[in-house]
């Protein structure tokens, strides 16, 4: 028939319950930041997992050193652009000298602030949507939560007055 005081408080503690797990879920899910620390941390340790004792010996040394030899004669234009991808590469880790600093340095400046900018708006708007999300879900929830305690509320009430019209009518 109907759920005596007793299930209906455990059915609110439930819901409650539910509802706690549901914010904090959502809590998670905003915390952008936190989740990218653990996904770096976690691919750190990944890479360094992978790194460790992967020492090759003198033999897959050899190895390697005949295949690229191979490979280079096979295909000696992959060769050129690699060199050049690598000379590019270390052109930018060398400090650069007065000469290009005169030259290039206020517009490269001029670059490095505005992808900071760019970056930092892009953060703020990030934090904001997340804020957003946040509030929107919590308010959500509370209401999802008072409506279901407002139902129980109601049905606790009419079995109230059911049990007092049965007692009435035995009495």
């Amino acid at each position: 028939m109907g759920q005596d005081p007793g299930e209906i408080r455990q059915d609110i503690e439930q819901t409650r319950e539910r509802m706690g797990d549901t914010v904090e879920a959502l809590g998670h899910k905003t915390d952008v930041t936190g989740r990218a620390k653990d996904a770096v941390s976690s691919r750190v340790d990944s890479v360094k997992s992978k790194v460790t004792g992967t020492t090759p010996d003198s033999g897959e040394v050899k190895d390697g050193a005949k295949r690229a030899a191979g490979i280079a004669q096979e295909n000696p234009l992959g060769l050129a652009i690699g060199a050049a991808a690598i000379g590019f590469v270390g052109g930018l880790l060398i400090p650069s000298t007065r000469v290009e600093d005169d030259k290039i340095g206020p517009m490269a400046d001029q670059v490095k602030e505005k992808v900071k900018e760019t970056g930092q708006e892009a953060m703020d708007r990030g934090k904001d949507v997340a804020q957003q999300a946040a509030q929107s879900a919590k308010d959500t929830a509370q209401e999802a939560g008072r409506e279901h305690a407002d139902g129980l509320k109601g049905t606790a009430q009419q079995k109230a007055q059911e049990t007092r019209e049965e007692t009435g009518s035995t009495a």
